[in-house]
């Protein structure tokens, strides 16, 4: 192995450690900060990370958690994810253990992070995930059904690589001359409600009149799923995936004849700016009750302690207000039932405090990481310790 390959795989495994954000850490007393009058919401309050600090909060509402999100931080690179889930959370649950290996493994291997590792970060989890639905699929058939929205930041050397899949959303806070806080929008939902991406469906399958479906007045990818992005949904991808036709709720009205899906990322390069305040990465859970500007305006105007908790609190008291009620009714409600008023939301703010940006040498890219995962799964990074 080369010199400096060495030196970023001993920097890379030497400090791993792992933080895991369950309901059982609430009830230990362990300090992962759950709120004490709504059971279903739990967070961290701040920690640090490279380049500054983040807060980091979710809320479930379905019987089954669905989102799965981590943060991986080491002295010279933090690593974002947030995953959420549709049809169960083994999609969800597979990213979270697997793609930030991926990365980490590529990076060593290539001694930097471009678009092109990323990319190839993607490609590598779709396939693992593929290969188990191909595994299980006929002793669990649901399996080629579950698939996730995945959104990925990876903070190095004073540039921010984004990566979407799905209708998850990274907006940046921007401060002006005036000390006003303006939200830009970095990355793009891929999401049938929007034009656009109709559009580009359409275009894509011209033969094929189905491609988007207006159904009780939703657009529907084939009638079905709204994102058009994603890891795993299997049989909107291959013919080899298809489910029987008594899951009607999946029911396809022809054989697929191409994938209708992709797990192609879009993705974004940012140089960090000195007016970029922070970065907030959420699942459309909280964008379908807050707008960017909302969002970032909350951030800004309120302390940093504790901040994704307090975005979270907004969206549920603004999914209460739609149904003319009050947060206090919501919050009493059982998960599951909780699903009819908001989904699973998960927020991770990012602040970036500029003075500790590190230059660094570009032969010798240290990518070391301490992880912090919510699910209480098993941790990408727990059984690597010591290798170099």
């Amino acid at each position: 192995m080369w010199p400096w390959l060495e030196r970023i795989a001993s920097a890379c495994w030497d400090r791993v450690r792992r933080y895991a954000l369950t309901r059982r850490d609430e009830e230990d007393g362990s300090g992962s900060g759950g709120d004490a009058d709504d059971l279903l919401l739990w967070s961290r309050d701040l920690v640090r990370h490279a380049a500054g600090e983040f807060s980091f909060a979710v809320v479930q509402a379905n019987d089954v958690l669905e989102d799965h999100s981590q943060v991986e931080t080491g002295a010279a690179a933090t690593f974002i994810g947030v995953y959420d889930g549709h049809g169960g959370a083994e999609a969800s649950r597979f990213i979270s253990n697997h793609l930030a290996a991926h990365l980490v493994r590529l990076a060593q291997e290539r001694g930097t992070i471009s678009e092109d590792i990323v990319r190839i970060a993607f490609s590598a989890t779709e396939e693992g995930f593929l290969s188990l639905v191909r595994r299980t699929h006929l002793i669990k058939p649901s399996i080629a059904s579950i698939g996730s929205c995945c959104l990925v930041g990876i903070i190095w050397k004073g540039t921010l690589y984004l990566a979407n899949l799905g209708d998850s959303r990274a907006v940046v806070g921007c401060l002006t001359g005036s000390n006003k806080i303006v939200a830009e929008q970095l990355t793009r939902d891929h999401n049938a409600s929007m034009e656009e991406v109709r559009q580009e469906l359409r275009s894509l399958h011209p033969d094929d009149s189905q491609i988007v479906v207006l159904k009780n007045g939703v657009w529907r990818i084939k009638g079905i799923i709204q994102v058009s992005r994603s890891i795993g949904d299997a049989y909107l991808k291959k013919q080899e995936f298809a489910l029987d036709p008594s899951m009607t709720r999946f029911h396809l009205s022809e054989p697929l004849r191409r994938p209708v899906l992709t797990s192609e990322p879009s993705i974004y390069t940012r140089v960090l700016h000195s007016q970029d305040s922070f970065f907030i990465f959420a699942s459309d859970g909280l964008w379908e009750h807050l707008t960017n500007q909302q969002a970032v305006e909350i951030v800004h105007n309120n302390p940093r302690e504790g901040i994704a908790r307090r975005l979270v609190k907004a969206a549920l008291k603004e999914a209460a207000r739609k149904r003319e009620m009050k947060y206090n009714d919501i919050k009493k409600l059982e998960k599951g039932v909780r699903r009819f008023f908001h989904d699973d939301i998960t927020v991770v703010v990012v602040f970036i405090d500029h003075e500790l940006l590190q230059d660094g040498d570009e032969s010798t890219p240290e990518i070391s990481v301490r992880g912090f995962v919510d699910s209480g799964g098993p941790s990408s990074f727990s059984g690597l310790n010591g290798i170099s």
